[in-house]
């Protein structure tokens, strides 16, 4: 006897999709076929869509942000809002503070974690010191306990490495067999033009976006993909937002080079003329890359509608805008270096990518799946997720295709006190999410206790 059937969706499988009856025992996905067999719970889901639950592998929570500073969502209220927007699991980001190790950073994350999650989670890591102890010690020993993928910087004071500092982190991956990720943006020339907008009295929030065009971009990815390829290892180039950026991986590939590359919703649906609103009203929409112009918004569709990105992701890092420990920071109204750098989105990022790609018929059922889901867990290696199909974790997100309404801030779950897309019109909503077998979101409203579990991971899977 199962444990629940849901019975009468439109499922979507690596191999199509077909309507049929998802049998579920014990977390697990055990039966699909036409036969109703006997189950303790009965979901009637004809006239919706079961999807693989959601992925969102960039998520930044409870992280350090500087001094005086503190990110809108810890565990609770992110995976809260991660289930209410169709999402199973998050892979959020463990970064050191100051003077503290890999290791034990990793640590305290678990501790944070620990009993507050209504999805599962996932760690990566961020390597912002190359010592000896970190490269070989720390970094070796969390890859070996499933930690498998890290991030490194190209830009920030404080979190940037030079070239030289990316290869032996690569070196470290090469070795261990991880999956490298990158923020790929030119450090040296956003402080050449941010310090030229300080001469010329530029303070604004549009400045963000203006002291961070797309050359800067454009440059970082290439010199990213040719210091993996030095290195010989994978590369992930997160957060890409336009169509330059995205020729460079694709040049690489020809090459030979396996980078992968992740998109996030700002770059199809926000401008840099958000920063632009009137008084503070553009440090809503500051994070990194910045969001570009409309015609970057057809080169990032053709990346995703043609296969360019294997992810789309959120690139969830959440401030409060009306709170001087988010947004409005002292110095923040008086120059736009001070606006902690970031938006909230791991609620929104499905419903706009249904709606955007879906409904509109951009993109299939079955790509949607690949880019939200299946291609986060074999990238990631995720074994038992990503995918409706006999053997994998239970996680799958119901979803109405009929349902239109918009984005409302009273609405979503998160920490933040605002939305980046207030009243952006959604047609196809998820209306239940299911982890392991357990419903945790119906109708909009996260349900049922904290059971959310860290999740180990295996060697990444490498697409190419």
């Amino acid at each position: 006897m199962l444990d629940t059937l849901i019975a009468g969706a439109r499922v979507v499988t690596p191999a199509g999709t077909t309507t049929c009856n998802i049998g579920i025992r014990d977390g697990r996905i055990t039966w699909l076929g036409e036969d109703r067999p006997e189950a303790a719970e009965v979901i009637q889901a004809a006239g919706l869509i079961a999807m693989p639950g959601g992925i969102d592998s960039h998520v930044h929570i409870s992280q350090p942000s500087g001094p005086g500073i503190e990110m809108a969502d810890d565990f609770a209220s992110a995976t809260r809002a991660a289930v209410a927007g169709g999402n199973t699991t998050v892979l959020p980001f463990c970064l050191p503070e100051e003077g503290q190790t890999l290791r034990a950073a990793v640590a305290a994350y678990h501790e944070k974690a620990a009993g507050a999650c209504l999805c599962d989670v996932s760690f990566h890591l961020i390597v912002k010191d190359t010592d000896p102890v970190t490269l070989g010690q720390d970094l070796p020993a969390l890859i070996a306990a499933g930690h498998t993928s890290f991030k490194v910087f190209m830009t920030y004071q404080g979190l940037a490495l030079s070239d030289r500092e990316i290869l032996e982190v690569m070196s470290v991956a090469k070795a261990q067999g991880a999956l490298v990720m990158v923020h790929a943006e030119n450090e040296d020339a956003i402080e050449f033009l941010r310090d030229k907008a300080d001469r010329e009295g530029h303070g604004d929030p549009v400045w963000h976006a203006r002291t961070r065009p797309v050359p800067v971009e454009r440059e970082a990815t290439h010199r990213a993909i040719t210091l993996a390829e030095i290195a010989d290892v994978p590369l992930t180039i997160v957060h890409v937002s336009n169509a330059e950026s995205l020729d460079e991986i694709r040049r690489g590939r020809a090459r030979g080079a396996k980078v992968f590359a992740e998109t996030c919703p700002q770059y199809v649906t926000l401008t840099a003329d958000d920063l632009d609103r009137a008084g503070f009203e553009g440090a809503k929409y500051v994070c990194s890359p910045p969001p570009r112009g409309r015609e970057d918004w057809d080169g990032i569709w053709a990346g995703i509608e043609q296969g360019g990105f294997e992810l789309f992701s959120s690139d969830h890092c959440p401030f409060r805008f009306a709170d001087r420990a988010g947004k409005d920071a002292p110095g923040a109204r008086d120059s736009f270096r001070n606006i902690p750098n970031g938006i909230p989105g791991v609620e929104t990022r499905l419903p706009i990518l249904f709606s955007e790609g879906v409904s509109k018929g951009r993109i299939s059922l079955e790509r949607f799946a690949a880019i939200t889901s299946t291609n986060h867990a074999r990238l990631y290696g995720l074994a038992d997720k990503g995918a409706i199909m006999v053997g994998k974790d239970a996680d799958i997100t119901l979803w109405d295709p009929a349902l239109t309404r918009p984005i409302r801030q009273q609405d979503l779950h998160h920490g933040s006190d605002y939305t980046p897309w207030e009243g952006f019109e959604i047609t196809g909503w998820p209306v239940r999410t299911i982890l392991r077998g357990a419903t945790v979101m119906l109708d909009g409203t996260p349900c049922g206790s904290p059971t959310g579990q860290h999740v180990e991971r295996t060697a990444p899977e490498t697409l190419l």
